[in-house]
């Protein structure tokens, strides 16, 4: 089935697993954005890792992935939750020219300045703590790359991942290495696993449900699998939100936007809804 994650376990339980596959989820992030093929493919990527990173999230707050960029990309954002639900978006230097076939580093690290950040957003459930962020270099060629570098480095857990994106669809296989009593057991189940996984393609993860691709994968040892929960696209905007927004910028800096064209318009990166403020509008935030 399309716009589902599915957990599962492997090798007797020394390695764990998630895999998603959006269709129509992702159809809605690529409808809003006009994105060079190697932009919109790997922003994708990047979405089906987020929700397959947030899936193990204990609250109801929030994970952000970002790449900040230093070619002709300057932001790569995707915001998901525990509960499936995720939107994404890009920015763009103007005029940039961009391949069709561009990597990640060639759009985000061409002078080696890119970064990634994580952040982690509790949420209103716990509205005393802040959210945690972490900043690391970019390391890697591919979205799948930068993420593994980024889990052994802050939660040293041994983790794979294999990632694929079109403007159809968007597909992640993410396996972790668990701590068992026999480290030699597991080391090799790790090792087999992840030998398994290798022999993926762009063209079956993109193509192939999520069961029927776990099956191949691993039909001598079939995995147990979990609870599957559905993915979609739900963007978190609203009049009431940029009203608040507005507040913050102040009466003098928001009555010089008036003055100047008319009314206050602002566009939402994620879903391009937009939202306009006359004059009197404006004159009832105050």
């Amino acid at each position: 089935m399309a716009d589902q994650l599915l957990r599962f376990m492997l090798q007797g339980g020394g390695v764990r697993g998630e895999i998603v596959r959006l269709e129509h989820a992702w159809q809605e992030v690529v409808k809003r954005h006009n994105l060079p093929a190697s932009v919109r493919d790997r922003l994708g990527e990047l979405s089906a890792a987020a929700l397959l990173l947030s899936a193990s999230l204990k609250f109801e707050g929030k994970l952000v992935l970002q790449i900040h960029g230093d070619g002709p990309v300057l932001l790569f954002v995707v915001e998901s939750d525990a509960i499936g639900g995720f939107r994404a978006t890009v920015k763009c230097r103007d005029d940039a020219a961009i391949a069709p076939d561009a990597s990640l580093a060639d759009l985000v690290n061409r002078q080696g300045q890119g970064r990634f950040v994580v952040t982690l957003d509790p949420g209103r459930e716990h509205p005393d703590k802040p959210p945690y962020q972490g900043i690391v270099p970019f390391e890697g060629d591919t979205v799948a790359e930068v993420l593994e570098h980024y889990m052994q480095r802050s939660e040293q857990i041994p983790t794979r991942m294999w990632l694929a994106s079109d403007g159809h669809r968007a597909s992640g296989l993410m396996l972790q290495k668990l701590p068992t009593q026999n480290q030699q057991q597991n080391d090799n189940s790790w090792a087999h696993c992840q030998i398994l996984a290798d022999t993926l393609n762009r063209p079956e993860m993109l193509q192939t449900d999520n069961e029927t691709l776990l099956h191949r994968l691993f039909w001598e040892s079939p995995p147990r699998l979990f609870d599957q929960h559905a993915c979609h696209f739900r963007c978190s905007c609203s009049r009431e939100k940029v009203a608040a927004m507005l507040q913050m910028l102040g009466k003098d800096e928001v009555d010089s936007v008036l003055v100047e064209q008319g009314s206050v318009q602002i566009n939402c990166d994620y879903c391009n809804a937009l939202y306009r403020f006359g004059a009197d509008d404006c004159e009832a935030l105050w």
